[in-house]
């Protein structure tokens, strides 16, 4: 081969090596990709089933039970709600009629949630929480 076929070879080869890499990391970033779902975007079937997502929206008042390390409460964009079960320690800022986002996967009608984000002070809403409010009041 001449050193122009040669060079060829290796630019061809590079080309496609830079493009499986790229191809693989956009995979692996899409694969860990944890989207925003509000209550009614899940309840209209947007939500992945039997993949973790994140649901966020209010804490309907008076809907709270715990029984030990397992809590339930149901989650709201005033317009639709989820019932939210979680086994741990909640945050100390979590409270009825406040903004959370909560990562977890749906399992039937129930969001089972592995982690329970709540605001950080009394005006702090999460920006996906009050975008999903206002998207529900329209």
């Amino acid at each position: 081969m001449t050193k122009r076929q040669n060079r060829m070879v290796l630019v061809a080869t590079l080309i496609a090596g830079a493009i499986l890499a790229v191809t693989l990391l956009l995979q692996a970033l899409e694969s860990n990709a944890n989207y925003f779902y509000s209550p009614t975007a899940v309840a209209e079937g947007k939500a992945p089933i039997g993949k973790s997502f994140r649901l966020g929206g209010l804490v309907v008042a008076g809907s709270f039970k715990r029984k030990d390390l397992k809590s339930t409460f149901d989650v709201t964009d005033n317009k639709n709600k989820f019932t939210v079960e979680y086994t741990g320690i909640l945050p100390d800022l979590f409270r009825e009629g406040q903004g959370i986002v909560t990562t977890g996967s749906l399992v039937g009608n129930l969001f089972v949630a592995t982690e329970v984000l709540a605001k950080h002070d009394e005006n702090y809403m999460p920006p996906e929480v009050a975008d999903a409010l206002e998207e529900a009041k329209k």
